[in-house]
This record gives C-alpha cells, sequence and structure tokens, in this order.
C-alpha cells in the first residue's frame, strides 16, 4: 500500500483548521495543524511533508513569508494557498513564489480534494 501522504493545514482560524483536518483524515491523509506562520515554520522543520495548505493573512508571519520559507529550505514540498481574499493579485503573487495553486475560501470541499490530488500526484 501506497504511504499516505501527510499534509499540513496552517490557518489562524482555529473552526476551519478543525474542519478540514477531519475531512482530511477522512479522505485517508495524515493531517498536522499550526494556528499561524511561526508555527508552520517550526513543524515543516521537524517534520516531512508532501503538501501545506497555508493561509495567506494571518497574525506575526504571513502566509507569503511561510511560502517563501518552504521553498527555499523544503523545495520538494507542494503549497496550496487558501485565502477569503479571492483575488487576482493574491493568486498571481502566490504563482509568484513557487505556490503550486491558489483556493478562495470558503472553499467546496470536492474542489478542495480535487486540487489536493492533483497537486500532490503533479
Amino acid at each position: 500500500m501506497a504511504e499516505k501522504s501527510r499534509i499540513l493545514v496552517v490557518d489562524d482560524e482555529e473552526a476551519l483548521r478543525t474542519v478540514l483536518s477531519a475531512e482530511l483524515l477522512n479522505a485517508g491523509y495524515e493531517v498536522d495543524t499550526a494556528s499561524d506562520g511561526d508555527d508552520a515554520i517550526s513543524v515543516v522543520q521537524n517534520k516531512r511533508f508532501n503538501l501545506v495548505l497555508l493561509d495567506i493573512k494571518m497574525p506575526k508571519v504571513d502566509g507569503f513569508e511561510v511560502l517563501k520559507f518552504i521553498k527555499k529550505n523544503f523545495p520538494g514540498v507542494k503549497v496550496i494557498m487558501l485565502t477569503g481574499f479571492a483575488d487576482l493579485k493574491n493568486a498571481i503573487e502566490s504563482k509568484k513564489h513557487g505556490a503550486e495553486d491558489f483556493v478562495s475560501k470558503p472553499y467546496d470541499l470536492v474542489d478542495l480534494l480535487t486540487t489536493i490530488e492533483r497537486v500532490l500526484t503533479e
């Protein structure tokens, strides 16, 4: 059996982290969470992940800074940016810094899972 993909969910909204983690566990992924950018950087340094679902707008260290850190230090880790501010500027900025994709909140779970599968198999 193939090893389960490990996903890190990074979002400052606890409810969203909890729901998304549960859905990803149900879909067969191993899941860890981080509540902000500082936490995310710390977790990524201590565990191996296949994919990070990363909120853009967070206190302290924002998603773009975390994205740059991951791409510089762990280039094999794929990143999908999550944001409630679904504008083209954030999508372009995410891609410019190396994100594989961009999903706006509130997201459709089926669409998100499809995007995750596609990014993981690319």
